[in-house]
């Protein structure tokens, strides 16, 4: 379904019964809700599930330009007020894990538990060169030159190898990626920063990563420790899209967070 938000239609769907709290997921870049099947399904018998394709993203709408982050915050923001929830869990990975954290510091109000998953949560000089390099690449050459660099940048090596099937379902996912969608959103984390303020945070916080995507689990752990009363879980084996590379025991700990409120 669609729906009007911030200027923009946002793609979403909804799981779960009229009633039951609500969880919002937001997804990394290059994927779409497709990435959160298995967490819908598995939570749904007690959450009313909404995830949506971020701006630029699956089938949402995807403008020319590059986005700010600020843009993404109210993208969500403009959801929430579209579909009349007042307050709900919210959970995103990488780039989604961003939008979590910036609305728990700017709307707190508004949310409730919050899942900050792989990412870091700021941008860094070299990290900003890279998606220069691969705003460049996507430009030059289409979204289907950055197909394998990201598999191999987002899964471990053992995992690559082996191929299972959902490695497929993830480079659909980066092949059906807008160009436009892909430089917008590669521009806002060229330039973001939620992980200075980490400390302001008043709503529980449950930071989650793939024990092996790369210098991510160092700098969460460090997220965890400024912010007083968080939670901290690395998921052994998993890379940087940990949700799929590990869903039950990334599942397992959603529901454990969740649960303690």
């Amino acid at each position: 379904m669609k729906i009007k938000a911030n200027g923009i239609a946002i793609n979403y769907r909804i799981d779960g019964p009229e009633g039951a709290p609500w969880i919002v997921f937001s997804n990394s870049l290059a994927t779409s809700i497709a990435m959160w099947d298995e967490q819908a399904a598995a939570l749904r018998g007690s959450y009313r599930v909404l995830r949506y394709d971020q701006r630029g993203h699956g089938d949402t709408d995807a403008p020319a330009g590059r986005y700010p982050f600020d843009t993404l915050l109210a993208d969500a923001l403009g959801l929430l007020d579209a579909l009349r929830i007042e307050k709900a869990h919210f959970a995103g990975l990488s780039m989604g894990g961003a939008t979590a954290l910036g609305l728990a510091e700017r709307h707190a109000d508004r949310l409730d538990r919050i899942i900050v998953c792989d990412s870091p949560c700021q941008s860094t000089p070299q990290g900003a060169q890279q998606w220069e390099e691969r705003i460049a690449v996507a430009q030059k050459h289409g979204m289907e030159t950055l197909v394998e660099p990201t598999i191999a940048r987002w899964f471990p090596a053992e995992t690559v190898a082996k191929n299972p099937p959902y490695l497929d379902k993830v480079r659909a996912m980066i092949r059906a990626t807008p160009l436009s969608g892909f430089v917008g959103c590669a521009a806002a984390l060229a330039d973001h920063d939620y992980a200075s303020a980490v400390a302001s945070v008043k709503r529980p916080v449950l930071f989650l990563v793939g024990e092996k995507d790369g210098a991510a689990p160092a700098a969460m752990r460090k997220l965890h420790e400024k912010l007083a009363g968080s939670r901290f879980v690395d998921l052994a084996g998993a890379g940087h899209i940990s949700n799929m590379d590990r869903p039950a025991e990334f599942t397992r700990a959603v529901r454990e967070f969740l649960d303690a409120g």
